[in-house]
């Protein structure tokens, strides 16, 4: 949360962000932004309640959000220098507010690979170190690599994340940790994150969720275990994000599954729902004057190529604890790092994903 000014023109009808309000999806007018004053909490536990005068000081902020990263093949070179790990689009992330993406990755060097498994990813401690230099403030490690490499791996993804002091949701030594939202409080706004995963491969299933009594991920096929945390989450908040590994792999639209979790959520008191899977973007809009994004698609991977290789991030203006504006900025992944597009390549692409919308069911505008 760094304090920057985030000024975005406007391009083909996109929704901008500039000045001091935005416009929905397909519309334009603006916002100052500058980088929260909150540092980025040191240790994964959440913070405590803001005070009243923090309270009532609440400035907009923008929110930003990446999709699945990983430091396999050529990344894994990019971790020695932590600050240009994830090349341009840093930039972007570092003007929000607080920035998030999901690591698809278990974080260690050694581990049993899981049994079955056609890709296994694993990274070094010091790919919090690059998630950070790059300005992202907080991840999510709830997805079918999580615990590519097992318990030992998640003894050592989870000493690395008391270590690092890197906040990290949606994994934990038990489901009550791993349940547990982040909480943090930017420009006055309260907000808490909490985060899981809709998809793990069916023989992994019982291993890899966390219980009252073993460590692993939270599951968000456990409806009611999910819609409870989001309850707690609610309470002394602003603003709830959840974070959902969900979808199916290259398909465009969300499943029912999908949207009938989004509006379980919703009702529960999420504010932003957001999450990833698919490797290709999906569309996102308004549910009920909340913010639903089906898919994120790639945004640190080695291995994009033709239509994984569409990236961007999502950018959501937050005023009094509403979703007032979004913004996608499209990207092309390039050497496995996402690379922002510009002038008439960037309208073109940011049109192709507010059609996406079409088949999700979503609103353009609050």
């Amino acid at each position: 949360m760094r304090g920057r000014t985030l000024a975005v023109t406007a391009v083909a009808g996109v929704t901008v962000l500039v000045a001091a309000a935005c416009g929905g999806s397909g519309g334009s007018s603006g916002e100052t932004d500058a980088r929260g004053a909150t540092p980025p909490a040191a240790s994964r536990p959440a913070e405590g309640p803001a005070s009243p005068k923090a309270a009532a000081a609440k400035k907009p902020i923008v929110i930003a959000f990446g999709g699945d990263t990983h430091f396999e093949g050529q990344l894994r070179s990019r971790l020695g220098s932590p600050r240009t790990a994830l090349g341009p689009v840093a930039a972007q992330l570092r003007r929000a507010d607080l920035a998030m993406v999901n690591l698809e990755t278990a974080i260690t060097t050694g581990g049993t690979p899981a049994p079955g498994k056609e890709f296994a990813f694993r990274a070094p401690p010091s790919a919090f170190t690059a998630l950070r230099g790059a300005g992202v403030d907080v991840t999510s490690m709830a997805n079918n690599h999580g615990m590519d490499y097992m318990e030992g791996g998640l003894r050592d993804t989870l000493a690395a994340i008391k270590r690092t002091g890197f906040p990290v949701v949606g994994i934990g030594k038990n489901a009550d940790e791993a349940y547990r939202p982040y909480r943090t409080t930017v420009k006055g706004n309260r907000i808490a994150i909490v985060g899981a995963t809709q998809v793990l491969d069916d023989n992994l299933i019982e291993a890899w969720t966390a219980t009252d009594t073993k460590g692993g991920l939270a599951s968000a096929k456990n409806v009611p275990r999910m819609v409870q945390a989001v309850k707690e989450a609610r309470k002394g908040s602003d603003v709830v994000i959840v974070h959902l590994h969900w979808g199916q792999e290259l398909k465009s639209c969300p499943l029912p599954r999908q949207q009938e979790l989004a509006r379980q959520l919703v009702a529960a008191g999420a504010d932003i729902v957001v999450g990833g899977h698919a490797h290709v973007p999906l569309g996102g809009g308004y549910m009920n004057g909340k913010y639903v994004h089906y898919g994120m698609g790639n945004f640190v991977f080695s291995s994009a190529s033709g239509q994984t290789a569409n990236s961007g991030v999502l950018l959501l203006r937050v005023q009094n604890g509403k979703i007032t504006a979004d913004r996608w900025k499209p990207a092309r992944i390039s050497g496995g790092l996402p690379i922002p597009l510009t002038g008439a390549a960037a309208a073109a692409e940011a049109k192709r994903w507010n059609g996406l919308r079409g088949c999700t069911g979503l609103q353009a505008r609050p």
